[in-house]
């Protein structure tokens, strides 16, 4: 037994010298491994690493753009800095000075319409249009029709578009499950499809907004045109026109978007000639008519090209009007205090808000605050070069090159929102006298709101400056923010006055990103409870 006892000793060494001897070995090899891979790279140039370590960060910034901006905004102490992206440089910059050289750039040297062709790729987006690089080569009625006629027809649209809402949004609303005899709605897609409905009621006229063919393909559309456009722009150059006439054919809402827009384009058109050889024609008030009126009268547009720009409103309006409404009604759940000062306002101001087209302090501020702490964008005043171009500083842009701000880090910023820039105070920019005509100063949960105010100078929804970029800046500012902010006001207005709202998990993600921009997530789901049931 004495002998077995001292084998299994002997064995048991054996094995342990053994074992000893593979992890010796298995460190000397690491350490090899790790000497070659060493000595190798220091024979690899410096500036090949760099480059290497820059495309890793490029790639980066698909998932993770708001980040590395705001990243780059607290390391640069106001200075221009560069991030880059896969197919991109982007040169931000931070400074009022600067970002009013970006605004007052010549059009042929720093280009929105360029930025935008870039992001939208409208070759294989937009049925074959292949719009200019620069503004004004052939007239933007687009300018005039939403920022002169959409909004100067906002008294006639509101009541209708009112009254669409809360019957639509209850039709929606039934369509959802019950759980615990609550219904839980997908806030997202709940919010996409109604909007979709009435921003075709308020462009298109009520006879396109009924056709439910066409609208079929109106939200596809957007989101085919986002699909496209991403993969067509991660491609290299030569395989662009081959991989995007492929999803052009193969994903193609926006060719039936088209076709279903040719018949009222074209009817449009003979009626303004018909006009201009003094016929009477009807009447009528729509986006597909104010283009048809506002083109060049040298040079009129032709039903297709009328359509082109009918497409690029279309997709901008929805994708931005949908994502702000859905983060204002996460925020109105996280921040339930300010529901009855501003359920209140509504109930005694909504009329005069109608008519008027604009109005509701209370709930304008609390829409400017949402977007100002949940931006749809990261970036603003983009703009792309096509040709150098130089800051007073110094900063260089080449050829293909964007110029841009931070308008998400700007926005959170303390040099222009003091201490509280990080926290959400939805009456940030209500008049004080306003607030003082609240019933004793306070909100309905007891916070006080009297004297906030003045940490921010008092501003509306639509007003733009260099610390809130949400429309854009100067003379390139979103020309649709004033029927923007109206139809916001119209969808959250109706919600508030007709349900109660909570979020069934307020603690969990609500959003993505992708390059920029804070995309809702479409499971977050949604308690309303009808205001009475």
């Amino acid at each position: 037994m004495a002998d077995m006892d001292k084998l299994d000793i002997s064995q048991l060494q054996a094995s342990l010298v053994k074992d000893s001897s593979v992890a010796t070995i298995n460190i000397l090899l690491s350490l090899v491994s790790f000497w070659l891979v060493y000595s190798t790279l220091a024979y690899i140039p410096s500036r090949v690493i760099r480059h290497i370590r820059k495309r890793a960060s490029a790639w980066s910034y698909l998932l993770n753009g708001p980040r590395l901006i705001r990243e780059g905004y607290e390391r640069s102490n106001g200075e221009p800095y560069e991030v880059l992206a896969p197919d991109s440089r982007y040169l931000f910059v931070s400074s009022p000075k600067h970002i009013k050289e970006i605004d007052t750039a010549p059009d042929t040297v720093l280009s929105l319409n360029g930025a935008a062709k870039h992001m939208l790729q409208p070759l294989y987006t937009m049925s074959g249009f292949n719009w200019f690089e620069r503004r004004g080569v052939e007239g933007v009625g687009f300018v005039r029709t939403l920022r002169t006629l959409l909004t100067g027809n906002l008294p006639q649209t509101l009541p209708d578009l009112s009254l669409t809402t809360k019957a639509l949004f209850a039709e929606l609303h039934e369509r959802h499950p019950e759980v615990n005899g609550v219904r839980h709605s997908p806030i997202y897609p709940m919010m996409i499809e109604l909007v979709v409905k009435l921003n075709g009621l308020a462009l298109f006229g009520q006879e396109l907004a009924n056709n439910e063919e066409f609208m079929a393909c109106a939200l596809p559309y957007v989101e085919q045109t986002l699909l496209t456009a991403e993969i067509v722009k991660l491609l290299p150059k030569l395989l662009r026109p081959v991989v995007g006439g492929m999803l052009g054919c193969h994903l193609n809402a926006h060719r039936k978007f088209f076709e279903y827009l040719i018949p009222a384009a074209q009817l449009r058109c003979q009626e303004r000639d018909l006009k201009n050889l003094g016929h009477e024609v009807p009447k009528r008030a729509d986006c597909i008519q104010w283009l048809v009126d506002t083109a060049p009268k040298q040079k009129p547009w032709t039903p297709e090209r009328v359509i082109y720009e009918l497409m690029a409103i279309w997709f901008g309006s929805v994708h931005i009007l949908t994502t702000t409404i859905v983060y204002a009604l996460h925020d109105l759940c996280l921040h339930p205090d300010y529901i009855d000062p501003i359920r209140t306002e509504l109930l005694s101001q909504y009329a005069d808000f109608e008519r008027a087209g604009h109005g509701l302090p209370l709930l304008d501020s609390f829409l400017r605050e949402s977007s100002r702490l949940t931006p749809v964008e990261s970036m603003s005043t983009r703009r792309r070069a096509l040709q150098p171009f130089t800051f007073s500083d110094g900063t260089a842009l080449n050829v293909g090159d964007w110029a841009c701000s931070p308008s998400g880090a700007l926005m959170r910023s303390e040099a222009h929102y003091g201490p509280s820039a990080q926290q959400f105070d939805g009456f940030r920019f209500v008049e004080p006298s306003v607030l003082d005509r609240l019933e004793g100063g306070h909100s309905g949960g007891g916070q006080p709101m009297a004297g906030r105010a003045s940490k921010k100078q008092p501003a509306k929804l639509t007003d733009v400056d260099s610390a809130f970029l949400m429309w854009g800046y100067g003379r390139m500012a979103c020309p649709g923010r004033y029927y923007a902010a109206a139809f916001m006001k119209v969808v959250v207005g109706q919600i508030i006055m007709n349900y109660d709202l909570k979020l069934v998990e307020p603690g969990a993600p609500r959003w993505m990103t992708w390059r920029a921009a804070m995309l809702p997530l479409g499971k977050t789901m949604v308690m309303f409870t009808p205001r009475g049931a």
